[in-house]
């Protein structure tokens, strides 16, 4: 007997976060490269460096329509509150798997909830400061101190977006059933009502 699943994602939820996704990979990639002679060999994944160079602002332009796009999809889901505060308190018992009595939560947990703000901040960042970088076509604007704060802007912004990336996949594969949701777009309900049993009340009830 096949187990009973439920939809996580729809399918243009699921096209947008594996653009911005992909995305972000080859800008990761050819930002380090750009950033420190020790990641040059990145380069090659665009072609070489001066593709890289050409290629990168574009990219960034593309992952940012993706991403908002995905984003203001998901917005009123991600906003914190007081069930996700109390649900935090009891983080070291869920993590060793010996809490009970948790709240209810939603379609995301407060660890979610967290990453996301941390992707719509820095991301916004990184477009405002990569096209004060944008050369030949914005950087002649604006003043050459503006510019190098910009550098600095993006720098840290691109490496703490990187840094909460790469707990996102691992928080992916460790919490399993999790990938399939955005691969299938589905997850079994078993899964739904243990992860995120208040969403499941809702879904079950007709609601998005």
């Amino acid at each position: 007997m096949s187990e009973q699943v439920v939809t996580r994602y729809k399918v243009s939820e699921r096209a947008n976060h594996w653009v911005t996704a992909i995305s972000f990979i080859l800008l990761a990639a050819s930002g380090l490269a750009l950033f420190h002679p020790a990641f040059f060999f990145m380069n090659n994944l665009l072609g070489g460096g001066t593709w890289s160079r050409i290629l990168h602002p574009f990219i960034g332009v593309v992952m940012v329509v993706s991403f908002f796009i995905f984003a203001t999809q998901l917005w009123s889901q991600n906003k914190i509150t007081a069930a996700d505060r109390e649900w935090q308190k009891h983080l070291g018992d869920i993590l060793c798997n010996k809490a009970t009595q948790l709240p209810e939560i939603g379609k995301y947990n407060i660890g979610q909830k967290y990453l996301f703000w941390i992707l719509v901040i820095t991301i916004a960042l990184l477009l405002v400061s990569g096209v004060v970088m944008w050369q030949p076509w914005f950087t002649p604007i604006f003043p050459i101190v503006l510019v190098r704060l910009a550098s600095l802007v993006h720098a840290i912004a691109g490496f703490i977006a990187i840094l909460a990336i790469i707990v996102h996949i691992y928080s992916a594969y460790w919490v399993k059933g999790s990938v399939r949701g955005m691969t299938r777009g589905t997850v079994t309900a078993a899964w739904a009502k243990h992860h995120h049993p208040g969403w499941y009340k809702d879904i079950s009830k007709g609601n998005r």
